[in-house]
């Protein structure tokens, strides 16, 4: 499935003022571990709960006008731990990483015997039937037909997951969605997009007090 690019038909003088923030959840033990954490619905860490508390200090300024959360567990708790009233949207779930789920990096390429990427060779069918990179973005793309018209009435922020938020992000500045690849987000990290004048921009990225060192495969 080809994905879609979001349809920014703002004027220049009318783009949205709003801004769009990204709070990745915070640590879980497969993401401390690089585990692909797609479907599976597992709890923070006690760090992860820290990083939630700390991140809501972050966002504590903004106007937001809508606040949309993964049904995860994961994302839900980060969301309240943040301070933030958040409605689940189906939507911003993790890429299904099918047969990779649970699995590290370094598992997978020992049995491939080659340096095997998400973005780059995708996933196999599993107990789920997995996900292109193509059909992730699709998913992107219908969140930012909602989240545009609202980013003019005020902020709008999307509590989700590493993988998913960072192809959200090339699908918003219209590159891309194997741009996500190129642009790394630690767990429990906020960042902030907009626009520059009638362009869509990254504003702020990857931002938090004391970030952990999981990888963002999950």
């Amino acid at each position: 499935m080809a994905a879609r690019e979001p349809i920014l038909e703002h004027p220049i003088s009318e783009a949205p003022a709003g801004k769009l923030v990204l709070l990745r959840h915070g640590e879980t033990e497969w993401s401390r571990t690089g585990r692909h954490t797609g479907l599976t619905d597992i709890p923070l860490t006690g760090r992860g709960e820290d990083l939630a508390r700390r991140a809501g200090a972050l966002v504590a300024d903004y106007d937001f006008s809508l606040v949309l959360t993964s049904p995860l567990v994961r994302a839900q708790r980060t969301a309240e731990l943040a301070g933030l009233h958040a409605e689940i949207d189906p939507l911003l779930v993790e890429w299904d990483y099918g047969g990779y789920e649970g699995r590290t990096t370094k598992d997978i390429r020992a049995d491939l015997g080659y340096g095997w990427s998400t973005f780059t060779h995708g996933v196999i069918p599993g107990r789920t039937p997995g996900e292109t990179v193509e059909e992730v973005a699709a998913r992107a793309s219908r969140v930012l037909t909602r989240v545009l018209p609202a980013m003019s009435q005020g902020d709008v922020a999307l509590v989700a997951h590493g993988h998913f938020l960072r192809i959200l992000t090339a699908v918003y500045l219209r590159l891309a969605p194997r741009f996500g690849a190129q642009i790394s987000l630690d767990a429990g990290s906020v960042s902030v997009l907009g626009f520059a004048r009638e362009q869509p921009a990254i504003l702020s990225w990857n931002y938090g007090p004391e970030l952990p060192s999981a990888p963002a495969e999950s």
